[in-house]
């Protein structure tokens, strides 16, 4: 607003907003939008490490080295087609599902034991001490000579590896829960298993996911080693034996595609199963932000 010689008041208007600040406003908020999804970021970086992947290739120009993504995913295909890869992934996931189920098991077991009484506690901190830092590959020869050549070694190593990461995030969960909670359940009469079950496994939820997310890479990995020295199971071998057996035929696109439904087999796991059950209930309850 501004005064003329004469007293009279002029309202000057606003200064025009450039034709073409709207569009770009509104392509930023597009791309932030798109840039706040994780699954696309994700996806744009595996894309670039297979973009960057092919061109080292290239560059290398040896495939017995190190065989280009296109050749890989090609071996891959071939694979799959012709059965060899899901027969060998279906081996080594039945393997892995009863050993984790199993090591779940125990841990569970341990934990309840250890909240429910000194002793039990005292015995899986020494357990826990003792045990979680020795390899599971370590326990091989052991296996071997005790469960000979067959499931039952596999199954060995791979409760040892599931066992300790989920019963020491379990524990430390239960301890964390708020003394708030824990007279909750008691003035509603809640003990032992009840008292578990309603109490202390909603509240410490979040640290039992983090152990079974532990214990599944712990296993899954160790059995990829394991099946690599003596993954042969009446007569078929898994994922680590296909690997092994193609690196002694030279056959390296067929051992990368081997290692590649590894990684890819893993990326499922934590991005789609585990990521549902945590949307489905550490999110949901609250207990993460």
């Amino acid at each position: 607003m501004a005064e003329t010689s004469h007293g009279a008041r002029i309202i000057m208007a606003p200064p025009a907003i450039s034709a073409t600040t709207l569009p770009v406003e509104l392509e930023l908020r597009a791309v932030e939008r798109l840039w706040s999804h994780a699954f696309l970021r994700k996806s744009l970086l595996l894309i670039l490490l297979g973009v960057f992947w092919q061109v080292y290739a290239r560059v290398l120009d040896n495939s017995l080295l190190f065989p280009t993504l296109g050749e890989t995913l090609a071996s891959l295909w071939e694979n799959v087609r012709n059965g060899t890869l899901p027969l060998r992934t279906w081996t080594s996931l039945r393997v892995l599902f009863i050993g984790y189920a199993a090591g779940i098991a125990v841990a569970a077991t341990l934990t309840v034991l250890a909240i429910g009484t000194r002793v039990g506690t005292d015995f899986l901190e020494t357990m826990t001490a003792m045990f979680n830092p020795l390899p599971a590959i370590a326990l091989l020869p052991l296996a071997l000579i005790w469960f000979g050549l067959g499931t039952g070694s596999l199954v060995f190593v791979l409760i040892h590896s599931v066992t300790w990461a989920v019963a020491l995030n379990t524990h430390s969960g239960f301890l964390g829960v708020s003394r708030t909670l824990r007279m909750v359940g008691r003035n509603y009469g809640l003990k032992g298993l009840g008292y578990v079950r309603r109490i202390l496994v909603p509240a410490a939820f979040a640290s039992i996911l983090t152990g079974l997310k532990i214990g599944w890479a712990f296993a899954w990995r160790t059995l990829i080693a394991a099946e690599l020295v003596f993954g042969v199971s009446s007569g078929k071998g898994g994922l680590g034996w296909y690997v092994f057996e193609n690196r002694v035929l030279l056959d390296i696109p067929a051992v990368f595609a081997g290692l590649l439904t590894v990684i890819v087999i893993g990326l499922v796991v934590e991005n789609v199963v585990f990521r549902s059950i945590e949307q489905r209930t550490v999110r949901r309850w609250g207990l993460q932000g």
